[in-house]
């Protein structure tokens, strides 16, 4: 089965650091671009980044530029989300998502066709 579980959220600091996890089965993450999103209470589902299948490009929504680092460990089949200087603005609940064959490069939520479950991002005040 094709599944992606997201994990290392949690509460923390403005101005503190956590690294999200994406563990991929069922497919090699680097024959797909993965994504990164996520959606605060009321809000929509934001594109936060994303990487490539091929040379491992990648694109940072303007909101997180500076701040936060995507990156892949093939052996693990992990993708991974480094997000540094915290800001109370990026708590949110996290995705991780693979791009679908027939879509074009983009950070759409709609470009996307497998989804984990979330995880809770708080960032304090």
């Amino acid at each position: 089965e094709v599944q992606l579980v997201e994990s290392g959220g949690g509460l923390v600091q403005a101005g503190g650091s956590l690294r999200l996890s994406c563990a991929a089965s069922g497919f090699t993450v680097d024959d797909y671009v993965i994504g990164w999103f996520r959606q605060a209470p009321g809000k929509e589902r934001e594109g936060v980044s994303c990487i490539s299948s091929s040379d491992g490009s990648t694109y940072y929504a303007d909101s997180v530029k500076g701040r936060f680092t995507i990156s892949r460990d093939n052996a693990k089949n992990t993708v991974y989300l480094q997000m540094n200087s915290l800001k109370p603005e990026d708590t949110a609940i996290y995705y991780c998502a693979r791009m679908a064959p027939w879509s074009s490069w983009s950070l759409f939520p709609s470009s996307y066709d497998t989804w984990g479950q979330g995880t809770q991002v708080t960032v304090s005040s």
